[in-house]
């Protein structure tokens, strides 16, 4: 059992954490909880794509990007996504001639034909998205970082209230508001405790680990020089037009090359000239990977990169799960709900714990304010 200074060191820091990140984490938790149906709620916003037929067989890749180049010509197409188990249609981000590099578009297609429907007007899940991942004025290293806090304010608050068992089914509902809110809050944390790891945990992983992974790039000898050369030469030769191999064909391909792979986007990359890229990524059949990938020098048709999470290793295999296990995309509906009122929890928590201490702070200055004697009242004596 720690000793009594370091339970209250240990309180002082899940306080401190919880009070600074407060606000962030709810909105986190908060965006998190509704984004699993981001899907359908881009379909619940957009009735006119919802209303669309689902195709069991989806039109070409060839045929989608044709009708994508004759409905935008000039313009870049930088990327689709293949329709899936909630969408029944295609999408194309695409960015029109003249526009800034951060402004595209996002087009929707019909699956059984690839015809242009038109650009999605509201596309709230991606603005969820935004929400939650980047919190819309960073990186996602502040979300990963909000993840470790979260992992901090578990491992306190674990040790802080040792007799688990006990409030487990502890709820006093007849006592006072702050007595309630803090066996609220001390119920909530037990109960959801796994998924509250499981969320910090992932969340910490995929905001950070790419920070450590550039870092480690970074003090590499010779990686900068490499990469810097390689842009330079991709640079040069990106404006020599060149004659582009099948999308289907190369889709076959990479399919070919990693065995059970869903895909679910293909990224094209200065498309049309010598230096052009494709690459298909996605999931693995009877696997919860999500980093599968593969990339193709699209302008001789040669394989360039492969990753198979599969093949790659232990933490590799780790680094796949993370994506599904957070957002909870794996398991259907059921599984959407349940993510999604475990993700109510992890808010309330965070709200719980601001105003169980503001209240507590209150009672401390009410507290000192009485100790404080009262200055003493009456004539003055005569010397």
């Amino acid at each position: 059992m720690p000793a009594p200074r370091t339970l209250g060191r240990l309180s002082v820091l899940h306080s401190w954490a919880g009070i600074v990140t407060g606000l962030l984490l709810f909105i986190v938790c908060l965006s998190g909880a509704v984004l699993v149906f981001r899907h359908e709620i881009d379909l619940w916003a957009n009735p006119s794509l919802a209303r669309l037929p689902r195709s069991e067989r989806p039109a070409p890749l060839d045929t989608v990007l044709a009708q994508l180049h004759q409905r935008y010509p000039g313009a870049t197409v930088e990327s689709i996504a293949l329709p899936d188990a909630v969408n029944p249609n295609y999408f194309a981000w695409v960015r029109e001639r003249g526009a800034p590099a951060h402004r595209r578009t996002k087009v929707a297609l019909r699956s059984d034909s690839g015809a242009v429907v038109g650009p999605v007007d509201n596309q709230l899940g991606q603005f969820l998205r935004m929400l939650h991942v980047f919190l819309f004025f960073g990186p996602r290293t502040i979300v990963g970082f909000l993840g470790a806090v979260m992992l901090v304010l578990i491992g306190t608050g674990i040790v802080i209230h040792r007799k688990i068992l006990a409030e487990l089914f502890t709820q006093r509902w007849g006592r006072s508001p702050r007595v309630v809110l803090s066996d609220l809050h001390k119920c909530t944390g037990i109960w959801g405790l796994g998924f509250h790891l499981l969320i910090a945990t992932t969340g910490a992983w995929m905001g950070l680990a790419p920070l450590f992974e550039r870092g480690y790039q970074y003090l590499r000898p010779g990686t900068d020089a490499e990469s810097m050369a390689s842009a330079a030469a991709r640079q040069s030769a990106a404006a020599i037009p060149a004659t582009m191999p099948s999308l289907d064909a190369l889709h076959a391909a990479a399919q070919r090359a990693v065995p059970g792979l869903r895909t679910r986007h293909v990224s094209l990359r200065r498309w049309g000239s010598s230096t052009a890229e494709g690459g298909f990524g996605g999931h693995l059949d009877n696997h919860l990977g999500s980093t599968a990938r593969v990339e193709f020098d699209a302008a001789t048709g040669m394989l360039k990169n492969l990753h198979d999470p599969r093949s790659r290793g232990f933490w590799s295999q780790v680094d796949s799960l993370m994506e599904p296990l957070h957002f909870g995309d794996f398991g259907g509906l059921t599984l959407k709900w349940l993510y999604f009122v475990l993700g109510l929890s992890a808010a309330l928590l965070s709200i719980s714990g601001t105003l169980i201490w503001l209240d507590m702070r209150q009672q401390r200055q009410r507290a000192a304010q009485a100790r404080v004697p009262a200055p003493a009242h009456g004539p003055p004596v005569a010397g």
